[in-house]
């Protein structure tokens, strides 16, 4: 499924296509599942640069049917699953060997693909951003979907005092946090601070983007720090730098998984935190909707309404 223009969901178009042989240090995967995110979309819109024609998607797990030279710690059978680079949304991938991980033995591969980037992206933003200690407090946005799905419980298990927001009551109801708001976003600040006894929390992690920037802000303690990780609503305004001083010394950071998983022990090193985290039942995969891999548009088009909730999985 790939995009030859940048666009709406309606740019994405089925093709047929030889993944061929794979070369020095690369292995052929034939798919099992493929997880949606919406880093898709942003390659799709024209947010994010690629070249053109856009091969979609970057999460996918499946079974090794062939390997290159070179390759010889995984063998052909073998269950991986891989997030790096585009090309996800396809029957077979061919991928460098050392952008993938083994699946462990009582994870699914449908598990593993809806778990494995939003996952990743949960680990790295509740163990690496910031040393959270128990007692802490934190505000998580979109807390329903499939980052705060898996952000909200990882927290808490590490003691973190969880205040997570929803887009609606429905959404809000389903997720369990110390606090769980589905508040307008032009009052959310207030919310918070009622909550705290007027302090703030200590960190924001912001998936929203446009629409939650002020709240985020308004929302923080002295020297608190924001994470923005994404753009749901669209792309974060300008900054500017003395909103942050006004604001009590405010940190802010716009980070992405890939700069924490470059390099292949670290990629090693979070996916075993989130296996880990998977099989002792800290978190789910929380499958909300499955996709042929046909209907690519049609689970982009539910992703963008924000009327999805967990994650998002094509099948091939």
């Amino acid at each position: 499924m790939v995009a030859r223009t940048h666009g709406g969901p309606e740019v994405i178009v089925r093709e047929d296509f030889d993944p061929g042989l794979p070369g020095i240090g690369e292995m052929l995967i034939e798919q099992d599942a493929i997880g949606i995110n919406f880093i898709d979309t942003y390659y799709r819109s024209g947010l994010y640069p690629a070249p053109m024609p856009i091969s979609l998607g970057s999460e996918s797990t499946g079974r090794i049917v062939a390997i290159g030279p070179d390759v010889s710690d995984y063998a052909i059978g073998d269950r991986v699953g891989c997030v790096h680079g585009l090309g996800s949304y396809a029957t077979h991938r061919i991928v460098s060997a050392d952008k993938v991980v083994p699946i462990p033995d009582g994870i699914s591969s449908e598990d593993a693909a809806a778990s494995m980037l939003k996952g990743m992206t949960a680990c790295y933003l509740a163990e690496d951003m910031i040393p959270l200690r128990p007692g802490q407090v934190a505000l998580v946005l979109a807390a329903a979907g499939g980052v705060g799905s898996m952000l909200v419980p990882w927290l808490r298990d590490k003691g973190v005092i969880v205040i997570a927001h929803s887009g609606s009551a429905t959404k809000a109801a389903k997720v369990m946090a110390d606090h769980s708001l589905h508040t307008p976003f032009d009052s959310l600040a207030d919310q918070v601070r009622d909550l705290t006894d007027g302090k703030g929390v200590d960190v924001v992690y912001d998936g929203v983007g446009k629409d939650s920037w002020t709240a985020s802000l308004g929302s923080l303690r002295r020297r608190g720090l924001l994470v923005s990780y994404g753009n749901a609503s669209g792309a974060v305004p300008p900054v500017s730098l003395l909103d942050l001083s006004k604001g009590g010394s405010l940190y802010v950071t716009r980070p992405t998984l890939f700069d924490y998983v470059a390099t292949p022990h670290d990629l090693a090193h979070t996916a075993d935190r989130l296996f880990d985290r998977m099989q002792r039942g800290v978190v789910q995969a929380n499958i909300g909707q499955r996709y042929a891999l046909a209907d690519a548009a049609e689970a982009h088009r539910a992703l963008e309404s924000r009327v999805t909730t967990g994650s998002t999985i094509l099948l091939p």
